[in-house]
């Protein structure tokens, strides 16, 4: 039996001030204008994507103690950004990184189902963890959590904010037909909940939102980072953009995810890509190396690499070789503010001088090769092709799309891509549901959480 054709879900990465982005272009806009934000959104909703997705950073970056200008600073909060974007689309889904680490569990759930209110059901929460003194210095005295804590608070932290979300029935608020009040009835918002990490009790002030629960998104990449993902988050990240390790993560996230109780479908995943586009494949390719040389110039590359060798590599030539030296694991982190990936420095820098031998690398070039997004180069026709076969191959099951120059790179996209993803019945012509569950083709929650529920992950949460 022919497996249908799958809908690519679709989100859109508003980039910031670092290497992803051609910050510098006289093209490039704002990054703190409301006008920035909205026009990314309004583009993303003209192409029917599923939502608008924002990171987050908590700490202006450091190098050696002084803050650097080549990654993302002074970013307005994530929240009112996408509580005014709910203003301005209709069908677009908002999704915000917020860090489980700094924030209570009421006061997220509050902010959360009140963003799914204000948009009619389309909020969405990536949730991240932070371990480092250096960010936590921002919120309270000595303010971090050990490594090993850190899933353990957020596992915890969205189990308290669904238990508050869940505390409201559709039955505990009605209107008075007589005089058009509404009525709370019963112990409506009751809540309390006890473990390791929090003790709350107390009522929820904010009735069921139109969703249930927003949506849940994470990232994770370790045994347990993808274990935490498949258990409780209703989309995952995957940091793969080619086949065959993309499909091997994806395999094994769904497999995880009904090991949990839960259906393979019940769970998304979603590398993030870049696109270039060119009316010939080698307009688009000579465009592609132009945009990389300038998005991973010298000083851009050996900061990217500082953070790996935990060194001052200032006196290494970008056109040369790699460093000779091996990393220092044992000093202060020489790079702060970012979150480190690659958390065995020295097998990486192993790996790394492999590629380098074998590719024939430069320093430059290596950073260059190494911290690429998927990128799909080509005519939109080959672009279209190729997305719509990485995720027919089970590559993933979307992509969340962000462009080098902000805000006005995605108009490309949606302007000459999404066309042919439509015709080949990969993308839908219209928006379909009323929430952003729907359009993502999420389970639907009970919105009686005190009868019987139809949501197979609350059994695994």
């Amino acid at each position: 039996m022919t497996r249908p054709r799958k809908q690519v879900i679709l989100g859109a990465y508003l980039g910031g001030v670092n290497h992803h982005t051609a910050w510098w272009d006289p093209e490039a806009g704002s990054q703190i204008d409301f006008s920035t934000f909205e026009h990314t959104a309004r583009t993303a909703e003209r192409g029917r994507f599923d939502f608008f997705f924002l990171a987050e950073g908590l700490a202006l970056r450091e190098r050696a103690g002084r803050v650097f200008d080549q990654d993302i600073v002074g970013r307005p909060d994530t929240l009112p950004v996408l509580a005014s974007l709910a203003a301005v689309t209709t069908h677009l889904g908002l999704a915000g990184t917020i860090n489980a680490t700094f924030n209570e569990p009421y006061e997220l759930a509050r902010q959360l189902a009140s963003l799914d209110h204000l948009s009619g059901g389309r909020a969405a929460w990536n949730v991240v963890t932070s371990f480092d003194a250096f960010t936590g210095q921002n919120f309270r005295r000595g303010g971090f959590l050990p490594r090993s804590q850190r899933y353990e608070r957020a596992a915890e932290i969205i189990d308290t904010i669904r238990t508050l979300w869940d505390s409201w029935d559709d039955a505990d608020i009605a209107a008075d037909p007589a005089t058009g009040r509404f009525l709370t009835r019963g112990d409506a918002g009751a809540f309390s909940s006890k473990g390791n990490q929090f003790d709350v009790h107390g009522r929820f002030t904010v009735p069921r939102s139109p969703q249930g629960r927003p949506v849940i998104l994470q990232a994770g990449v370790s045994p347990e980072g993808r274990d935490f993902a498949a258990s409780r988050s209703d989309a995952i990240f995957s940091p793969y953009g080619a086949l065959p390790e993309a499909a091997e993560f994806y395999r094994d996230v769904k497999a995880r995810a009904v090991r949990f109780g839960r259906r393979p479908e019940d769970i998304k995943i979603l590398p993030s890509a870049s696109f270039v586009l060119g009316d010939t494949e080698a307009e688009a390719e000579e465009l592609y190396r132009e945009i990389r040389s300038q998005q991973v110039n010298g000083k851009t590359a050996l900061i990217l690499l500082e953070q790996i060798w935990n060194r001052d590599l200032s006196a290494y030539d970008p056109e040369g070789p790699l460093p000779d030296i091996d990393p220092d694991s044992e000093a202060p982190p020489f790079i702060q503010g970012r979150a480190l990936v690659h958390q065995d420095r020295f097998a990486t820098v192993a790996a790394w001088r492999e590629i380098a031998e074998a590719k024939k690398l430069t320093l430059r070039e290596l950073v260059a090769d190494r911290f690429e997004h998927g990128s799909f180069v080509g005519t939109p026709q080959q672009v279209a092709d190729r997305i719509d076969s990485f995720v027919q191959n089970d590559g993933s099951d979307g992509l969340i799309v962000g462009s080098h120059l902000v805000p006005s790179g995605l108009d490309g996209f949606v302007d000459k891509v999404v066309p042919l993803l439509q015709e080949r019945g990969s993308l839908r012509a219209d928006y379909t549901g009323t929430t952003l569950r729907d359009n993502l083709g999420l389970p639907g929650l009970s919105r009686n959480p005190n009868r019987e529920r139809d949501d197979p992950a609350a059994a695994a949460g």
